[in-house]
């Protein structure tokens, strides 16, 4: 009631609002500006420039609550999503909503998968993918800002009575217990209880892996998920390397040795033919396979067969190559989750079947996923396809004219969630500001086209773009210092670097070593093909202190650990 109070003195003042409005602008302008893009793409440098960040910071992390979703409590896995777009410009969001993530992780290794503040009261479900997002997230962040601390950091669990046999998800307000262990156990945790493995040697999909509409596939406790095997291969390679930095290599060799079981167990099982299967029923029935009426390809287990680094290079090739003929819809400006569409095929995937087939999760552009075949697109150095499919994702593109903006119903200037593929309906957006797209597809374009890689105190440039565009300029914060970044592409390449130079002196391996002092550096990134291929194309990267080393993936290069047998 005090600061009520003193709330309304303060506004009393003469011009209070208006200092209040130009101190929060200057705010928004700072963290905002920390990367700043200037391509041949106005409606691209709109998105990435003020709005994609301004939506997942104000909607998605701190409002949790839009105008087609008014909730307002805490996702588990879906603001632990949205920080990895901040690591950038405001770390310590990240870190703080990791260890408030982490403290709502059950004793037993499960997680809420939504809760409200204060009181914490939400729910306990079966959903296989929540608890995993955790140490994920947490990989990335270190590797990203270098902050190994957190590992040590400790942090309580919660405590109730775990689900009975016939529960699939329980709504309570768990105790926090007095109990404490690092980050770096409650990661360990996680991954314990969600390494699981069905009939086929596949992860158990549970109640939902990520499209938590598919409830029914596994709530038998048999159903299985290729995509989360792709998913599990990359963040065991992630636990791997966060047990090399606590100095554990043998639980590091533990990790990599379930990477590659896993890695051969979904290479088995996983593979249809053209494509990677989206799961199992809890019958054993395929999904999304060629045999399938509806649902027949998905395209997650396909952008995650790049995502992960782990699949075979000739079938995660062919396999993108199947979710790119089907799953495109050029004409439509549409890239669609699955097709069919869910609606008279047995076994029951769900509730998804109570969307009309083509709205939402059921066959229509699910925008998140589409994002993830984006990023697959630049991961295999395919710079045409990445740039197009994110064309067709922007909303802008949308409502270039007043017919477009009608028919596109929401607001051209942030991510919809999804766009229906409904009969008469067809390119019309669906909700808006609350979803977790807005954040992979601030990282989609700046990591993953533009080539803006962070590891520690090292910088590097790897840019996956069209062959027309002849260029384009970063401006990256670091600190105080200003790193002012022109990329040229004087023949036209899709990707790979040439060299690299910063005032005027070219940088060996191109990994730019990182300033926080109050300086600007001039940097020229000219892309083609390498003037000394061989490692020098592809640094590792070492973090000072004791090493953490980490080699990114060159665009276009895949390396195939798992040669089918």
């Amino acid at each position: 009631m005090a600061q009520a109070r003193q709330l309304v003195q303060d506004y009393r003042v003469e011009l209070a609002f208006e200092a209040a409005f130009d101190r929060s602008r200057a705010w928004w302008d700072a963290l905002l500006g920390t990367i700043e893009v200037h391509t041949p793409e106005l409606a691209v440098d709109l998105l990435i420039n003020r709005w994609l960040q301004y939506q997942s910071l104000s909607c998605r992390i701190w409002g949790r609550s839009a105008f087609y979703q008014s909730g307002g409590a805490f996702g588990f896995r879906d603001q632990l999503q949205d920080v990895m777009a901040f690591l950038y410009a405001k770390p310590e969001l990240a870190r703080e909503q990791i260890l408030l993530a982490a403290s709502r992780q059950f004793k037993e290794g499960d997680v809420q998968h939504w809760w409200h503040e204060p009181a914490g009261a939400g729910i306990r479900s079966r959903i296989s993918d929540d608890l995993l997002w955790l140490p994920y997230v947490v990989a990335h962040y270190v590797r990203t800002t270098g902050d190994r601390d957190i590992l040590l950091a400790e942090v309580p669990f919660l405590n109730a009575p775990p689900l009975a046999d016939d529960q699939h998800e329980l709504f309570s307000s768990p105790e926090v217990t007095f109990e404490r262990a690092t980050l770096f156990e409650h990661c360990r945790a996680a991954v314990s209880r969600g390494l699981t493995i069905g009939p086929h040697g596949l992860p158990l999909m549970g109640t939902g892996d990520w499209n938590d509409g598919m409830n029914l596939v596994g709530a038998g406790g048999k159903g299985e998920s290729v995509w989360l095997g792709w998913f599990l291969c990359d963040l065991l390679q992630g636990m791997s390397e966060l047990s090399s930095l606590l100095q554990q290599p043998e639980l590091s060799q533990t990790y990599q040795d379930d990477r590659y079981a896993l890695i051969q167990r979904v290479e088995q099982a996983g593979w249809d033919g053209e494509w990677y299967l989206r799961g199992t029923f809890d019958d054993g029935t395929p999904l999304g396979s060629a045999e399938n009426r509806e649902a027949r390809i998905d395209s997650l287990p396909q952008s995650w067969a790049w995502l992960s680094g782990a699949a075979d290079l000739l079938r995660a090739d062919q396999a993108l190559e199947s979710a790119w003929q089907h799953l495109v819809r050029e004409e439509e400006g549409l890239v669609l989750l699955f097709e069919p569409p869910f609606d008279t095929s047995k076994p029951s995937p769900g509730y998804i079947k109570g969307y009309p087939p083509g709205v939402r999760e059921n066959g229509g552009q699910y925008t998140h996923a589409a994002l993830w075949m984006a990023m697959a697109m630049a991961r295999k150095g395919d710079g045409e396809r990445a740039g197009q499919l994110l064309r067709m994702l922007n909303p802008i593109e949308h409502t270039r004219d007043a017919e477009a903006v009608w028919h596109y119903g929401v607001e051209p200037y942030v991510v919809a969630a999804d766009v229906y593929r409904l009969s008469g309906r067809v390119g019309q957006g669906g909700w808006s500001w609350y979803t977790g797209s807005a954040a992979w597809m601030y990282r989609a374009w700046t990591e993953e086209v533009l080539g803006l890689q962070v590891r520690g105190d090292l910088m590097r440039i790897n840019p996956v773009i069209q062959a027309t565009w002849p260029g384009f300029s970063l401006r990256y914060r670091h600190g105080e210092t200003i790193y002012e970044i022109q990329v040229e592409n004087p023949n036209g390449c899709q990707c790979g670097v040439a060299w690299v130079e910063m005032d005027g002196q070219r940088v060996t391996g191109g990994a730019i070593p990182l300033e926080r002092g109050l300086v600007k550096h001039q940097v020229r990134v000219r892309m083609g093909d390498p003037e000394q291929p061989g490692e020098d194309a592809k640094m590792p990267w070492v973090m000072k202190g004791d090493s953490m080393l980490v080699d990114l993936p060159v665009p276009g290069e895949v390396v195939a650990v798992n040669p089918v047998r």
